[in-house]
């Protein structure tokens, strides 16, 4: 457990010494000393995947209230924290999402018109194509982590070096599906990366209802898995912890636990209303550290960017979105009886008079 700290020369917080790296602070200046290995390529790519996921959720906002879309869970302020992580999977690996990762998601393949087809209530947004390693979206709260570990589990089994990254929000750690995954990943040392998207807020819960502990990665000492907490809105802290905690889990070195604090810039969903609970000061605190302009200020001040480069990002980035929403609404509703086909691999004989019931035979 020890090695994964000790490679990282950071601050010392909490009860249980846990590390805390930021590298790249909101004004866009950078600590050189922990700057991981990155290309620019990778800079930009990353820049334009959390683009991509900002433009998607604005979009998504206005089409829910438009009526176009049903109830939506905004990842407005979490995409470095998604991102900057889920880009480094290989090929082979898998991911296993919340509710909250559709940049990610389609940083792994997961096309945005089947993003919006789920999340207008159509079921065949969630069947991706074969090779793109995403299992589908997880709405009841922890309930994914266990499906990660035993998918990496199983990876273990069989012998390969892939590497299953699952995401998970503050919520999910009072849950007890979270302890079983980390008591399980402890215990057999399987290859997966647990992200928690610390967003401070559990719907209407803080952090400070939900637990007593200093931090949400000292959950992971009883469990005996390398732990971190990382500035969740700064890109070169969430990809260097990442890339450690991969590299660990493809050598056979077992799980890694990252606690990304960030913030929900936006609603829980679009069926909340976060002024019911926080205050406009602390949205406003927050809003000033938006992983967006943070990144995009270093890449100006390093010349990786213009501003003109910018704009037509985001009017390029815009232009494909709406492309996925006319694709997602010109896309022709399901039969009645797929109800019933895709319930059972056999339906049961109370199924099938159902369906005869249900289509009039």
């Amino acid at each position: 457990m020890e090695a994964f700290i000790d490679a990282m020369p950071l601050q010392k917080v909490g009860s249980y010494d846990v590390n805390y790296l930021q590298i790249l602070d909101e004004n866009g200046n950078l600590d050189s000393r922990l700057m991981p290995d990155i290309t620019d390529k990778e800079i930009k790519d990353i820049y334009k995947a959390m683009v991509l996921g900002r433009t998607f959720d604005d979009t998504a906002l206005k089409l829910q209230r438009e009526g176009r879309i049903l109830t939506y869970a905004s990842i407005k302020g979490q995409e470095a924290a998604q991102v900057a992580s889920s880009y480094l999977l290989a090929d082979d690996d898998w991911m296993v999402p919340c509710f909250r990762e559709n940049a990610a998601m389609m940083l792994r393949g997961v096309q945005p018109h089947m993003l919006y087809l789920y999340w207008n209530g159509d079921e065949r947004g969630q069947n991706y194509p074969k090779g793109v390693n995403v299992l589908p979206v997880a709405v009841p709260v922890g309930t994914q982590i266990p499906h990660a570990v035993g998918l990496a589990w199983g990876l273990k089994l069989k012998g390969r070096k892939d590497v299953v990254m699952c995401f998970h929000g503050d919520g999910a750690t009072s849950k007890g599906d979270f302890h079983e995954a980390l008591n399980f990943a402890g215990v057999f040392k399987v290859p997966a990366v647990i992200i928690c998207q610390n967003n401070q807020w559990a719907i209407s819960v803080p952090v400070s209802r939900q637990t007593a502990a200093k931090t949400l990665a000292q959950k992971a000492v009883a469990y005996q898995i390398p732990f971190i907490k990382v500035d969740g809105n700064d890109v070169f802290a969430v990809y260097k912890a990442t890339k450690e905690a991969i590299q660990r889990a493809r050598n056979g070195e077992g799980p890694t636990f990252i606690e990304a604090f960030t913030y929900r810039l936006e609603h829980h969903t679009t069926a909340d209303d976060w002024r019911k609970y926080r205050s406009q000061e602390e949205v406003e605190l927050w809003t000033k550290r938006d992983p967006l302009p943070r990144l995009k200020n270093y890449m100006l001040k390093k010349g990786l960017l213009t501003e003109a480069d910018d704009k037509k990002m985001w009017k390029d980035m815009q232009a494909e979105i709406d492309a996925a929403v006319k694709k997602a609404e010109a896309t022709k509703a399901p039969e009645p009886e797929d109800i019933f086909n895709y319930t059972y691999s056999k339906l049961t004989q109370n199924l099938e008079e159902q369906k005869k019931d249900a289509l009039g035979e």
